[in-house]
C-alpha cells in the first residue's frame, strides 16, 4: 500500500553516481528518531524538505525504511528543517551561524522575509550590505533553478543538472532548451545525447528530424573522438549512427553533404587495407591533422638560428663536464638533434633518455640561452625540472591559456622565443594540443620530442607520435640498449619483457622492486589492495598511503574497477561522518582526487591529482590543492572531479608513483592490452604489485594487437 511521508533530509548516507539511488536520513516532524529513505533521488541534498510517495519495509540487514517511488521537493513547514535548508548552503551567505541566528530572530516566518523583505536581515550582526547581497542573488538564483529543475523534470532530465544548466543559460534556460535540446549534450558536462534526445522526443522533435540527424553525427563523431579516433571510415560511421538514430542509414548519408558545406564535418579518402576508402572527420580535428604537417615542413625546411657546431669535439667535452660516458645509440641521438630541425627519441624505460637531453642541453647552451622545456602534464614537467635542473612547463601554460579569448596566447602571430624547445612525455600529446604548439613554434627554432612510442597514446584523439614515426618523414633515433644501473632494476627488465612479448620474471626475490602476488577471486584482491595500502606497505617500506601509493585498474566498472577499489579505500584510508553527495559525487576532507577534463579557467588539466583541502558548505566550494596550487570549484562543478585513490592506467600516463599497485585479472579480458600493462609497470619508480591471476597476465602480455585508432594524420604526412 502506497504511503505518504513529509520530512527534510539531515544527511545522505549514499548516492549512486550512475543511477542516482540514494540512501538518506530524513527528520519527520514530531519523530525523535530519523527515519530511512531509500530510492532513486539523483538531485537530493541536504537541507531539502521533500514530501515522498512509496512504502515501509523491513530489511533484514538495515532495518525499518521507507522505499521511495516518488518524491516532490517542498518548501520547509518547522523551524527545524528552515534551518537546516538555510544551514545546507544551498543560498550563498548563510551557513551554520547565520541560519541558526535569522531562525531563532523570524522563526517561521523566515523564508517569507528573505523573499519579501530582505532588507531586515541587517538586524542580524555580521550581516552588512555585501552579505545581504550575496544572500538576495543566492535566493533568487534558488528561485530559478527550481524553476528549470521543474521544467526538466517534466522532460525527463534528472533535476541534479538544473543548476549547471542555469549557470550556463541563466534567465534563457527554458528557451534554449525549447528551442534546441541537443544543445544541453554539447554545453553541458554529464548529459549526453540520448538524455537531449528524450526531452526532443517529448518536446515533439520528429524522429527523422534533420536538426536530431545533425546533433547525432556530430555525438557519434565526438563520441569516436572520446576513444581516441580522429577520424572514422564513413560505412563503419553511418552504422554506428544508424544505431544510435534509429533511422536508415541513407537518412543519415544525406545529412553529410549539409553539414560539411556548414563546416562542421569533413569527408575525404584515405587507406582502408589496400585500397582508398572514405572517411569523415569533425571539422576541428581535419584542420589539426592538416596543420600539424604544414607546420612540421615549415619548421623543418627553414634554416636553424644556431650556429653548427663539432659533434664529436662538442659531445666528448659535455662527457667531460658530466662524468659519463654515452653509448653508441645515444651518441647518435646526440649528434641527429644538434643537426636536425626536428628530431624524435623514443626508448623504454632505462635506456637513456634523460641523460642524451642533459648533455643536448649543455651542449645548446653554449649556443643560446633560449630554450624552452615543457611536458603535457604538470608531473612530467615537475619531472623534467628535477632531471635537468631547469624550469620546465606543461604545454599548456607554455602556450598561455587565455580564458578571455577562449585560445592559446602563443601562436603563429605571436610565437614563443626560443631557439630550441624540448618536449618530453611526447606519446601523450594529442592532435588538437600538439598542432597548438606547432604553430607557436618559430620557423629559425628546433623542435626534439622525446618520449615512449611503446606507450598508451594519449588520452585525447590521436596517435600523434606513432604517426609521426611511422611515416618515416622525420628523423628519429630508437634507443634500445638497457643501461647497467637501470639493468639491476626488475621493474624495467620486466617492462622490456613485456614490450617484446616475454612472459615478466614473477620469482618475487626479496629485494626485488617487482612482486607478484597470485589471487584467483575479485573480492580478495579487492580486500589485498586495502590491506596492502592501509597497513603492509607502510609498515614494510614507510610509504604514504594517499601521497606514495597508486592503484591502476584496466577498467572502471566490477569489483575490482576503479570505482568499487576507490569507495573501499576512501572509507578505509579516509571516513568521514560529513560526506559532500552532489552531482553523484562523494566526496570527504582530504579526500585524493583527479581532474577529469581540461578546465583552462582554473588551469587544471585531464588526469591531475590533488588533495581536497577543504569543503565550504555555506559558500557551496570545494577545495583542491593541486601540487601546492589551492583551486575552488563551485559545488555545480565537482563532478570535474573523481576520487582518485585508484585510477585507469590511460589517465596516470605521464605521471610516477613511488609505489604502484596492478589488479590484474580475467574479468578485465576486453582491457588486456600489451601496452596498457607496459604503461602501468614503468609509472612505477620503487616498487610495482601486480596482484591477480597468472592467466590474466599472460593474456595481457601475448596482446599485442591494442585497439585501434583511425587517424588521417599519417596520410597528411607522406604527401608532405
Amino acid at each position: 500500500m502506497m504511503e505518504s511521508i513529509t520530512g527534510h533530509i539531515e544527511r545522505i548516507t549514499f548516492q549512486n553516481a550512475e543511477n542516482g539511488w540514494t540512501v538518506a536520513r530524513m527528520q519527520e516532524p514530531g519523530k525523535r528518531d530519523l527515519t530511512t529513505v531509500v530510492g532513486n533521488m539523483p538531485s537530493v541534498q541536504v537541507g531539502e524538505t521533500l514530501r515522498c510517495t512509496g512504502h515501509w519495509k523491513n530489511d533484514p540487514n538495515y532495518g525499518h525504511q521507507f522505499i521511495v517511488k516518488d518524491y516532490e521537493v517542498t518548501q520547509p513547514a518547522t523551524i527545524r528543517g528552515i534551518q537546516k535548508y538555510l544551514a545546507s548552503g544551498m543560498i550563498k551567505g548563510i551557513g551554520n551561524h547565520f541560519a541558526e541566528q535569522i531562525v531563532v530572530r523570524y522563526g517561521e516566518k523566515t523564508l517569507d522575509v528573505i523573499d519579501q523583505t530582505p532588507d531586515v536581515l541587517m538586524e542580524i550582526d555580521g550581516i552588512g550590505p555585501k552579505r545581504l547581497e550575496k544572500i538576495k542573488t543566492g535566493w533568487q538564483e534558488q528561485k530559478a533553478i527550481r524553476e528549470v529543475m521543474t521544467f526538466l523534470m517534466g522532460y525527463g532530465i534528472s533535476p541534479t543538472y538544473a543548476q549547471k544548466v542555469f549557470k550556463t543559460y541563466g534567465e534563457n534556460s527554458i528557451r534554449v532548451i525549447t528551442d534546441n535540446p541537443y544543445q544541453l549534450a554539447r554545453d553541458i558536462w554529464g548529459i549526453g545525447f540520448k538524455t537531449a534526445d528524450d526531452t526532443a522526443r517529448k518536446l515533439g522533435i520528429a524522429t527523422d528530424s534533420p536538426m536530431r540527424i545533425d546533433a547525432g553525427v556530430e555525438y557519434v563523431l565526438n563520441e569516436l573522438s572520446n576513444k581516441g579516433h580522429t577520424c572514422y571510415p564513413v560505412d563503419q560511421f553511418l552504422d554506428e549512427a544508424r544505431q544510435l538514430l534509429d533511422v536508415d542509414a541513407n537518412l543519415v548519408a544525406q545529412r553529410l553533404a549539409f553539414l560539411e558545406e556548414e563546416e562542421r564535418i569533413v569527408v575525404g579518402p584515405l587507406p582502408l587495407g589496400d585500397k582508398p576508402a572514405p572517411f569523415i572527420w569533425l571539422k576541428s580535428l581535419h584542420v589539426c591533422e592538416n596543420g600539424i604537417a604544414a607546420e612540421l615542413k615549415r619548421i623543418r625546411e627553414a634554416p636553424s638560428s644556431l650556429r653548427k657546431v663539432l659533434a664529436d669535439k662538442a659531445i666528448a667535452w659535455a662527457q667531460q663536464k658530466l662524468n659519463i660516458q654515452l653509448a653508441a645509440q645515444q651518441r647518435q641521438a646526440v649528434e641527429r638533434s644538434l643537426a636536425d630541425k626536428v628530431h624524435i627519441i623514443t626508448g623504454g624505460p632505462g635506456t637513456g633518455k634523460s641523460t642524451i637531453t642533459k648533455v643536448i642541453l649543455l651542449i645548446t647552451h653554449q649556443l643560446t640561452s633560449k630554450i624552452k622545456l615543457a611536458a603535457p602534464t604538470g608531473r612530467a614537467a615537475k619531472r623534467l625540472s628535477e632531471i635537468t635542473g631547469l624550469k620546465a612547463s606543461t604545454i599548456h601554460s607554455l602556450l598561455e591559456f587565455d580564458f578571455s579569448i577562449g585560445g592559446f596566447r602563443r601562436n603563429r602571430e605571436n610565437p614563443l622565443d626560443c631557439d630550441l624547445l624540448i618536449v618530453d612525455e611526447a606519446s601523450m600529446v594529442d592532435t588538437a594540443l600538439m598542432y597548438s604548439l606547432l604553430k607557436a613554434i618559430p620557423t629559425h627554432a628546433r623542435l626534439l620530442l622525446v618520449g615512449d612510442v611503446d606507450q598508451l597514446p594519449s588520452v585525447g584523439p590521436g596517435a600523434v607520435l606513432q604517426d609521426m614515426i611511422a611515416s618515416q618523414k622525420l628523423p628519429v633515433t630508437r634507443l634500445t640498449e638497457i643501461f647497467r644501473q637501470a639493468a639491476g632494476s626488475r621493474i624495467i627488465t620486466n617492462a622490456h619483457r613485456i614490450n617484446t612479448g616475454q612472459f615478466p620474471d614473477i620469482s618475487n626475490a626479496k629485494n626485488s622492486d617487482f612482486f607478484f602476488i597470485e589471487e584467483e577471486e575479485p573480492e580478495k584482491i579487492a580486500e589485498l589492495i586495502v590491506n596492502l595500502i592501509d597497513t603492509r606497505l607502510p609498515k614494510a617500506y614507510g610509504f604514504d598511503a594517499f601521497d606514495d601509493i597508486q592503484v591502476l585498474a584496466p577498467m572502471n566498472r566490477g569489483t575490482i574497477g576503479n570505482r568499487a577499489l576507490n569507495e573501499l579505500l576512501q572509507k578505509k584510508l579516509n571516513p568521514s561522518y560529513e560526506p559532500l553527495v552532489k552531482l553523484g559525487r562523494c566526496f570527504h576532507d582530504d579526500d585524493k582526487v583527479m581532474q577529469l577534463q581540461n578546465n583552462y579557467d582554473k588551469e587544471v588539466y585531464n588526469g591531475d591529482v590533488g588533495r581536497i583541502s577543504r569543503i565550504d558548505r555555506s559558500e557551496q566550494e570545494l577545495f583542491v590543492n593541486f601540487d601546492g596550487r589551492e583551486v575552488c570549484y563551485d559545488f555545480t562543478e565537482i563532478d570535474q572531479l573523481s576520487l582518485a585513490y585508484s585510477v585507469s592506467v590511460h589517465k596516470f600516463q605521464g605521471s610516477e608513483c613511488p609505489c604502484v599497485i596492478v589488479p590484474i585479472h580475467t574479468t578485465h579480458y576486453m582491457m588486456l592490452f600489451r601496452n596498457l600493462l607496459y604503461t602501468a609497470i614503468t609509472r612505477g619508480k620503487k616498487l610495482v604489485i601486480l596482484i591477480g591471476t597468472k592467466k590474466a597476465l599472460y593474456m595481457a602480455v601475448k596482446n599485442d594487437k591494442s585497439m585501434k585508432r583511425f587517424t588521417g594524420l599519417g596520410e597528411r604526412l607522406l604527401k608532405g
